[in-house]
């Protein structure tokens, strides 16, 4: 076993373990530790713990110490000078008149590295928007193109729930999301109603998928042969929340009856298929 710490370097962003070279450290902590693109502040997101070798990503680099006064106010200074790096790229942007949207921009805790966050729908030649900004901030640039999730998460916003974005306020890393847990949770697969405000289908089917495989194992499916309390029947729908079964019986099959699923047995189950046409239409709702 490693003793770790883990850090964060975006208030919702992903967590890296760092050796914590003996020191005991708080969740809430700053430190100063060196990642790939440099010297970073970060905050301790969970405190000294022990974790299996192969949970870490070799070569485990110590942290450097405890950040002080003078690195939260570099920390600050930074932030402001984002805010002006941000004016600057979007004039410099206007004038080479490329079709980019400027997201964000981060400077790195030791300055020697600015990185520009953008969305575009394609590939964009900004060769010479890079020059313009390195000969203005005489030091390393990096534009970066990201995805609308990424988008959503570095701006926020409000859902379709009126609650603010999941990805901005608790999700780390995004998780694939699949049309076929829209299907297996039984939701209208109308793109207005399972994509989130970034295009893309709601991270929270993702994360509450597997409740629905639990429910799913024990509530029979739409198509289902069972035995009801008045007969045979086939069921026509389900909610598989409350357990609530509507079924078609065999001796009445116009005039659906309603029973919960304790009150049924199961004869033969039935599939959740999803046709070629529905994938092929929503299949761009997957995309990241």
């Amino acid at each position: 076993m490693a003793e770790v710490i883990g850090v964060r370097f975006k208030s919702v962003g992903k967590v890296y373990y760092f050796d914590p070279a003996g020191l005991a450290f708080q969740k809430g902590d700053q430190v100063i530790v060196e990642t790939s693109r440099g010297v970073e502040c970060g905050e301790v997101a969970l405190p000294n713990r022990e974790v299996r070798p192969e949970e870490i990503v070799s070569p485990l680099k110590p942290v450097i110490r405890m950040a002080n006064e003078q690195d939260l106010r570099t920390v600050e200074k930074n932030r402001q000078k984002e805010k002006e790096a941000f004016r600057i790229c979007q004039q410099k942007i206007e004038k080479h008149k490329l079709v980019m949207k400027l997201v964000d921009v981060e400077y790195t805790f030791d300055n020697n590295k600015i990185l520009f966050y953008f969305t575009a729908d394609g590939r964009v030649d900004f060769r010479e928007l890079v020059k313009d900004l390195a000969s203005i901030f005489r030091t390393r640039i990096e534009l970066r193109q990201i995805g609308v999730r990424d988008e959503s998460k570095m701006l926020g916003g409000l859902g379709v729930c009126g609650r603010p974005f999941c990805c901005s306020t608790f999700l780390g890393e995004f998780q694939p999301v699949s049309i076929k847990m829209a299907k297996e949770q039984g939701l209208s697969l109308n793109p207005t109603k399972i994509s989130g405000t970034c295009g893309r289908l709601m991270c929270c089917l993702k994360y509450e998928q597997d409740v629905y495989e639990e429910l799913l194992k024990l509530t029979p499916k739409v198509g289902a042969l069972v035995k009801t309390p008045e007969g045979r029947g086939i069921v026509s729908d389900v909610n598989l929340l409350t357990g609530a079964l509507s079924i078609r019986l065999d001796s009445n099959p116009d005039a659906p009856k309603n029973f919960h699923k304790n009150e049924v047995s199961l004869i033969r189950d039935a599939k959740i298929k999803l046709d070629r046409s529905e994938i092929a239409a929503l299949k761009s709702l997957e995309d990241k």
